[in-house]
């Protein structure tokens, strides 16, 4: 497998400005933050870090999408979470990685270096408020998502799913939300269905069931249409604030 390559991105043109971990840093600040960035690409398949290992970086995800896992003692692995563009990888104050971190596609990461992150922390407290805004965020994001696998049908589960990164990638770009989304589906069905808890099969029928009702369009595998955001969210059981449908 290919060692991880480096790339170079002006803050000023990060895509993720405005949601990651630097979105209300000034300019003194974001110079701060770049004595102790680097960026590094990962392809599809590789490992960004192992559980247990020492983690001597934190940073955020630019560009593609990744996966956390867990391995149990019987050598199984479970999909316990995604993160994709924004999302924050690491933990300030621990030495090692709690999750196995892979990339499904290939993918773009912000480091800092770990220490001088920290030490940027302690004497810049809306960096840190920043921190905890996402870190309440993902325990939002886990909260529902233990909803999803233990109370959705298998074709409410897909169609949450693909809400989820739809709105992910409207907030990414500059026109926001609309009634309908188009984009690019990172994960495989495979990937999709180790997420889901469902077999391969569940997922590509639920898929084409939902393309025949006109939910979704579909070109390819991967290139997906929405022509209706809000008819998406009634498949998937949320609200027209993204909550659950209780």
């Amino acid at each position: 497998m290919n060692a991880p390559t480096f790339t170079h991105i002006k803050c000023a043109d990060c895509p993720i400005r405005h949601r990651a971990v630097c979105a209300r840093c000034n300019a003194d600040e974001l110079e701060e933050l770049d004595a102790v960035k680097y960026y590094r690409t990962y392809e599809a398949g590789q490992t960004v870090i192992w559980a247990g290992d020492p983690m001597n970086f934190v940073g955020s995800v630019v560009s593609g999408i990744a996966t956390l896992t867990q391995t149990m003692e019987d050598g199984r692995t479970q999909m316990v979470g995604l993160l994709l563009p924004s999302d924050f990888v690491g933990r300030p104050g621990r030495d090692g990685a709690a999750y196995n971190v892979v990339a499904t596609s290939d993918i773009v990461m912000c480091c800092f270096r770990k220490k001088p992150f920290e030490e940027l922390m302690a004497k810049t407290p809306h960096i840190a408020h920043r921190l905890l805004e996402m870190t309440l965020d993902e325990l939002d994001a886990a909260r529902e998502w233990m909803l999803v696998l233990g109370r959705k049908t298998a074709r409410e589960k897909i169609a949450s799913l693909l809400a989820i990164i739809a709105r992910r990638d409207a907030s990414l770009s500059s026109g926001g939300a609309a009634d309908q989304m188009v984009f690019d589906l990172p994960l495989t069905r495979e990937a999709m269905a180790d997420y889901l808890g469902l077999t391969l099969e569940t997922v590509s029928r639920q898929m084409s069931a939902l393309k025949k009702d006109g939910v979704i369009e579909l070109q390819g595998k991967r290139h997906v249409t929405i022509p209706d955001m809000g008819r998406l969210i009634d498949e998937a059981g949320d609200d027209s604030d993204g909550g659950m449908l209780m």
